[in-house]
């Protein structure tokens, strides 16, 4: 598929939210839905960093703050909101922690950030995606969902922690959940529409994040040098997310096409086994619900 960004309709009237975007394939998709008409808000940990990251943009942005491994500022920034939503890119996250840590919550730190906190924000601003005509709800899931499977359920404990597959899990968390979503949002006739995606192999600050791979001192300083010689850009990892934001297909999954998905044109992504299990995405979006203590009234 030739689909790029240029290509975006036009988000004129449209309000977009995308976590995580002070940085890396965050920072471009809020950039392109801005430059294409949206008004954009930028949900970040590090407000700084996003109001930074604001100023270089063009059209109609805004910054608020939101840790997603905190379920009372979940809350308190769905307490905020006002007006309409049009779209939800679902696009922050924390990725293989060397050593097993926590959210505030109790939750594990890739668990509770990637899936828990983005299926709390889906629910309490679904009354704003529904208040518009065809909103979009995207999970920015990844190619590491293939090493995730069904102890997914478990929430990644402690006394089995290692970094990847916990990753894997999370990653595989966020495409259950989107699809499982789609499939509710269609059984109830809901104007909703829910994809997912992933961004092939990018240089993004990620693997520098503090939280991450990046508390590895050597990590944290290479990453920015070897990063940019070895994957795509950033900028080329947000069009899939660009692509399920506005034109998708309900319940589709979006990757990259070229070398086994690390990177080219946007187009069908390939599912895991277990991203293609309905029986697992209905439990985990039911244990999701109640470690939440969230509701999706659709």
């Amino acid at each position: 598929m030739s689909w790029k960004p240029d290509d975006l309709p036009d988000q004129t009237g449209r309000t977009a939210l995308v976590t995580g975007a002070n940085s890396g394939i965050g920072l471009h998709t809020a950039r392109e839905l801005a430059a294409h008409g949206a008004t954009v808000v930028l949900a970040c940990r590090n407000v700084a960093s996003g109001k930074e990251a604001a100023a270089s943009m063009s059209g109609s942005t805004r910054v608020e703050a939101l840790d997603l491994a905190s379920l009372a500022s979940v809350r308190a920034f769905a307490a905020r909101w006002a007006g309409p939503l049009d779209v939800l890119v679902n696009n922050a996250g924390v990725m293989t922690p060397p050593k097993y840590r926590e959210t505030e919550d109790g939750f594990e730190l890739q668990y509770g950030t990637n899936h828990l906190g983005h299926v709390a924000l889906t629910g309490l601003l679904l009354p704003a995606l529904l208040a518009t005509p065809a909103p979009r709800v995207v999970a920015v899931a990844s190619l590491a969902h293939h090493g995730g499977n069904d102890s997914v359920l478990e929430g990644n404990p402690e006394a089995t922690y290692k970094p990847e597959p916990c990753y894997g899990n999370s990653k595989l968390a966020n495409i259950l959940f989107a699809r499982e979503l789609q499939k509710r949002a269609a059984a109830a006739g809901s104007v909703l529409t829910a994809t997912a995606c992933h961004p092939g192999v990018s240089a993004t600050e990620l693997v520098q994040d503090p939280n991450g791979m990046g508390s590895n001192r050597f990590i944290r300083v290479a990453a920015p040098y070897f990063m940019p010689i070895l994957f795509q850009s950033a900028r080329a990892g947000a069009n899939p997310s660009l692509y399920a934001a506005t034109v998708a297909e309900p319940g589709s999954y979006t990757g990259p096409q070229r070398i086994r998905e690390m990177r080219g044109p946007v187009g069908p992504g390939k599912l895991s086994k277990w991203a293609r299990d309905p029986e697992l995405a209905t439990k985990l979006w039911d244990i999701s619900l109640e470690q939440t203590a969230v509701t999706f009234a659709l």
